[in-house]
């Protein structure tokens, strides 16, 4: 079996887990590239191929069932999905090879009698000379088959920003998602670890705020330096979101719901390793992780502790100069980078803006007279975002919202959406709030 044919078992793997077990695709591939012993290419190659699909699930599924009008099994179609996947997107990928290798994939599985089909359908779509189109174009119908998203949200993001913002938005969803990482400056200098990438003929841009380097994807064990602790791995807007709450060096910080530890990671190289930084989570089992990547990273700052950060803790009041209030959302910002979160539906998220909300009542106990208080969700939601906000400043006149200007990202009202077509980062909200009294 060649490499490009392991590339493909390796994405069809992880999508037939993800599919049977509801597993995230993000952990299923990294486990599966861990001991797949593919090279940096050919697992860049699964893991877009991985994503790729479930991030045009949809689209492929319309294209299959134009040309294919069989009851198919489950195992059958993610392949016939892998197949019309690299039809459609890759390429790079001659159709001849997308087509005989997805076959072979096919029999190699153990589905030999279906290899036929999976020939007959991938091939119609190979010679077709025009596809079908899919009907309603500018409907959100259309839009949800197009770019595989909920029918739900296209018609919210429709309404709320218009139609081109929002196929804006659900196409850059579909495409391949940068990998950042910040470097580790109590460790080594940006310029060294550029000249790191550099020997190791690595792609990247660098882009501020200064450490922040974006790259074409891969697993970040794999870049130099890692072991090593000279970088982590976090969005540039989860950055630029410590940038504006500006933490400094000696400050006591509370990081309320912590895991997996970037914005902790970011304070503490930021505060160059002085002061206190108090990290927390509900579940304990991943502040072991957090643990783990202060001490690769050199950090000995961070103190960790299991806490609900809804429920009031009076040994931690008016004691903290900044707390951050990175709150549980829908998710919907990383769409790119976790497909499987297009799936949520509408009544499942009702009940968040009243845990954040809850969330940002307590913790506002926390801060001192003059600190800072930083709510940030990784969604696009304004309901859970601005709403939130400007609800607990109608109920809190000790707080108010402060502008803020940082490496380009400006706002007069304090609060900013980043939006992943508009700012080339993950979909993210941050609110800065400052305690006046």
């Amino acid at each position: 079996m060649n490499k490009t044919t392991n590339a493909r078992a390796a994405a069809l793997e992880a999508l037939m887990r993800c599919r049977r077990d509801g597993a995230w695709s993000g952990d299923v591939l990294d486990s599966i590239l861990s001991r797949a012993n593919l090279d940096r290419r050919d697992a860049a190659l699964a893991s877009r191929l991985c994503l790729g699909v479930l991030q045009n699930d949809r689209l492929c599924d319309f294209y299959i069932d134009s040309f294919c009008h069989t009851k198919l099994e489950p195992p059958v179609r993610d392949i016939l999905r892998l197949g019309v996947y690299q039809l459609l997107f890759l390429d790079r990928v001659p159709a001849r090879a997308a087509v005989s290798e997805t076959v072979e994939l096919c029999r190699q599985r153990g589905y030999a009698r279906a290899s036929g089909l999976v020939n007959a359908v991938l091939r119609r779509v190979a010679d077709a000379e025009s596809l079908p189109e899919i009907p309603g174009r500018g409907t959100t119908a259309y839009l949800a088959t197009r770019y595989s998203h909920p029918e739900w949200l296209c018609e919210y993001l429709t309404q709320e920003k218009g139609c081109a913002f929002a196929e804006g938005f659900l196409k850059k969803n579909n495409e391949q998602p940068k990998l950042f990482i910040q470097v580790n400056t109590l460790k080594v200098s940006t310029a060294d670890y550029i000249r790191a990438l550099q020997r190791a003929e690595i792609p990247f841009e660098a882009m501020e705020p200064e450490g922040c380097i974006a790259l074409e994807g891969g697993l970040a064990t794999a870049l130099p330096g890692f072991e090593e602790g000279l970088f982590y791995v976090q969005d540039r807007a989860a950055r630029l979101a410590v940038e504006i709450a500006a933490p400094e060096k000696g400050m006591h910080v509370l990081d309320a719901c912590a895991c997996p530890g970037g914005k902790s990671f970011a304070a503490a190289i930021r505060m160059e390793n002085s002061g206190s930084i108090l990290s927390c989570d509900i579940h304990e089992k991943k502040l072991r992780l957090l643990n783990s990547g202060a001490e690769r990273l050199g950090i000995d700052i961070i103190e960790t502790r299991p806490m609900d950060a809804r429920a009031f803790d009076p040994a931690l009041e008016n004691v903290f100069d900044l707390v951050i209030a990175d709150v549980p959302c829908s998710g919907l910002g990383v769409i790119a980078k976790k497909p499987e979160i297009r799936t949520k539906k509408p009544e499942e998220l009702r009940g968040l803006p009243a845990i954040q909300g809850a969330i940002l009542e307590n913790l506002s106990r926390y801060v001192k007279p003059g600190g800072t208080l930083l709510y940030s969700t990784c969604t696009i939601l304004k309901e859970e975002n601005e709403a939130v906000v400007l609800r607990f400043l109608q109920e809190h006149t000790d707080y108010r919202a402060e502008a803020f200007c940082c490496c380009g990202v400006e706002s007069d009202s304090g609060m900013y959406t980043f939006w992943p077509h508009i700012d080339g980062t993950d979909g993210f909200f941050a609110a800065k709030l400052t305690r006046t009294f």
